[in-house]
């Protein structure tokens, strides 16, 4: 019986898990300290948002963010960024030090897909800590608001979440892809924030004449808006159908993120020039 040269990708992907846990917990100090410093500094953020709401009811007139609603978005804002920076960040960051070490020579000699490999090698579990304060946000804000979300907004909040990464998780690879012709790409982390800052808003404060081309060009050509704001509207206002239009984009945008960052990926690949070359 034949058999296939690749091995299982699970446990692949658990023995990657398993062995940067032990990694981290050989500097549980350091580990601790991460943690705490990435959670405090969304505890500022709500803080600071906190004291926005006491000077008004609302962000946006007529927008229905609320206090408590735009609690929920912060949540979710909290929840995709803490996957983000635990399991594809840390990596995107690396993989401009093995072109420039030669080291991706390794990789692609591997039996195993390279992008598969470049993605999961890293994780930075001290990262996670932020997901679950993003639970505790969310669960604190339904509270307030005296509101028990139903069965199937929970199961399209989570759906629309996994999109969510799976949009940032295209737009950091094509970054990261551009190392292959750059050789260094030391940018990445300043262009992930300058790119990731506008998801943290609702798309509601983006009208005018600043704020509307902003809107169009994080919808359609970066696609970040809808990364944060359809779970978070699902979560917080319900299933309305004024937002169908907007899901069923992110379903389409998400998936052909991922088709034409797979094929960004492999095409650079084949302009690559190994180190021993």
């Amino acid at each position: 019986m034949r058999t296939s040269s690749h091995p299982p990708y699970l446990d692949v992907l658990l023995t990657f898990a398993r062995n940067n846990l032990v990694r981290e917990m050989t500097f549980r100090m350091n580990f601790i300290a991460h943690g705490v410093a990435v959670t405090f500094w969304m505890g500022l953020q709500l803080f600071f948002y906190n004291l926005i709401y006491q000077h008004r009811d609302e962000i946006g007139p007529g927008s229905g963010w609320t206090r408590e609603r735009y609690f929920v978005f912060l949540a979710t804002v909290m929840m995709v960024n803490s996957l983000m920076q635990t399991f594809f960040v840390p990596n995107m960051k690396l993989f401009s030090e093995l072109i420039r070490k030669g080291n991706l020579d390794f990789a692609l000699l591997k039996p195993i897909d390279t992008q598969f490999l470049i993605t999961f090698a890293r994780m930075d579990w001290s990262a996670l800590g932020n997901f679950f304060f993003g639970i505790g946000v969310l669960i604190y804000a339904l509270i307030k608001m005296d509101y028990v979300p139903s069965v199937l907004q929970c199961v399209l909040y989570a759906i629309y979440i996994l999109l969510g990464v799976a949009i940032f998780y295209s737009v950091v690879l094509a970054m990261a892809t551009s190392s292959i012709w750059m050789g260094r790409n030391q940018s990445l982390d300043q262009f992930w924030f300058y790119i990731t800052t506008f998801a943290r808003y609702p798309l509601e404060i983006y009208t005018g004449s600043l704020g509307t081309p902003i809107r169009y060009v994080f919808t359609f050509i970066i696609p970040v808006l809808v990364v944060v704001n359809v779970p978070a509207r699902i979560m917080a206002m319900g299933l309305r159908e004024d937002h169908w239009p907007l899901a069923c984009y992110t379903v389409c945008i998400s998936l052909i993120s991922l088709f034409l960052s797979r094929k960004l990926f492999n095409f650079a690949l084949r302009q690559y020039r190994s180190a021993s070359s």
